[in-house]
């Protein structure tokens, strides 16, 4: 897993206007807890372009003066008007105990439902897993190109070494829906089943009117 790299500075004041002073200041108060002691600290806006607005997810290590914390991120607070970022909790990580994370999914290939005109739906963008950091994986690919029309991959079908997941069993990752023009291999087989009834049924009849 990749890791990215900030800088941060010890908060003096937590109350709520030393807050709202920071965020003017396109500072972005944060919090890293986990390990012997919480550290608030604050950031500037500009460092999270590589960790929050993207899908993959990496380690962060976060310099706050002559210390380095490395963490993962656990949760962000955006504000609900400016959309903003209003807080961001990073939980320290320590040898030998888990965490928790969301996964992304991607799917792989093109399913043969989608071949005949369906379409395929990815019900679950990521998977929430517990596990030692070392084990925890970048991302979850998966194979679609053997679903056919109405078939689905549950959070059940797939799997993960060494971790947790944190999700119910039955719950759809992809699936592949029917369209108004889509078709089944079966349906296919049986019109030219049918072709080929109708064909040898009328040679037949033009035998038969020439004897």
């Amino acid at each position: 897993m990749k890791t990215v790299s900030i800088s941060g500075s010890l908060r003096e004041n937590l109350g709520k206007k030393a807050a709202k002073a920071l965020r003017k200041e396109e500072q972005v108060p944060c919090v890293i807890y986990g390990g012997e002691q919480q550290i608030h600290f604050s950031t500037s806006v500009k460092s999270f372009k590589d960790i929050i607005y993207t899908p993959e997810i990496a380690f962060i290590e976060i310099t706050i003066g002559d210390k380095v914390f490395k963490t993962v991120l656990q949760a962000v607070q955006f504000h609900p008007v400016t959309d903003n970022i209003y807080h961001v909790d990073f939980i320290e990580l320590v040898e030998g105990k888990p965490v928790v994370m969301h996964v992304p999914i991607y799917p792989l290939g093109t399913s043969k439902g989608v071949l005949n005109g369906g379409r395929m739906v990815q019900r679950t963008k990521a998977l929430k897993v517990k596990g030692l950091p070392e084990f925890i994986p970048e991302k979850i690919e998966i194979d679609v190109s053997a679903l056919n029309m109405g078939q689905t991959i549950q959070i059940k079908d797939l799997t993960i070494d060494n971790v947790e997941v944190l999700a119910y069993p039955n719950t759809n990752v992809v699936a592949v829906k029917a369209s108004r023009v889509s078709t089944t291999d079966e349906e296919e087989e049986g019109e030219e089943g049918e072709e080929g009834e109708t064909a040898e049924g009328g040679e037949s009849e033009e035998g038969a009117s020439e004897e």
